[in-house]
């Protein structure tokens, strides 16, 4: 089952890192009740985690992981992998069937190699070379379907990425004001923000 959730989020995997967009609209039904929402939320120096759905939901998870990863950490000297955290928020969904969280999440970063876990409502999870949610989904996958290739720098997947997530300002009320990026490689994190 699709969720479809009021925003647009993306991500891409090439050689070097993954890339993550979001625009910055939180949307209440019509209503846009805000313009400056992050939807990009630092896990650990190495992970990020995209978020579409309520709102509660997704903060609530975000808190969850960013405490696994920072047990992890301390208990075994080295960052959690990357796979540990979509299974461990993998099982969390999936134990709440009958109240499930209603979120759709991409969980992104650099741990042997950059990767990216689409993860839907119920727990399901896959790894993807690029993955988009939200109600502007079916606008960005187009974008980046047609210019993706696993070979191509970081700048040019910071590009697609951004392209993507405008087109679903341009075609989706749900999608809106300004798009902002993280980058994970082996480095670390980097944040930018570009206009609509």
């Amino acid at each position: 089952m699709k969720l479809m959730s009021g925003t647009t989020t993306v991500g891409i995997v090439v050689k070097d890192g993954v890339v993550v967009a979001a625009d910055k609209r939180a949307s209440t039904g019509y209503y846009v009740a805000h313009k400056k929402v992050k939807k990009i939320v630092k896990i650990d120096n190495h992970v990020v985690m995209t978020t579409a759905g309520l709102v509660a939901d997704a903060q609530m998870l975000a808190s969850v992981l960013q405490y696994q990863a920072r047990n992890y950490k301390i208990a075994n000297g080295r960052p959690i992998p990357i796979r540990m955290l979509a299974s461990y928020l993998s099982l969390i969904l999936n134990s709440s069937k009958y109240f499930p969280y209603v979120v759709q999440l991409l969980l992104a970063g650099y741990d042997e190699a950059p990767r990216l876990f689409a993860i839907e409502w119920f727990g399901d999870y896959v790894e993807e070379n690029y993955a988009v949610t939200g109600s502007g989904s079916p606008i960005a996958i187009g974008v980046i379907e047609s210019e993706y290739s696993k070979d191509m720098d970081i700048e040019k997947a910071v590009e697609i990425a951004v392209k993507a997530v405008r087109a679903s300002i341009r075609r989706d009320a749900f999608t809106g004001e300004a798009v902002d990026v993280v980058v994970v490689t082996k480095e670390g994190i980097r944040e930018m923000s570009y206009p609509r």
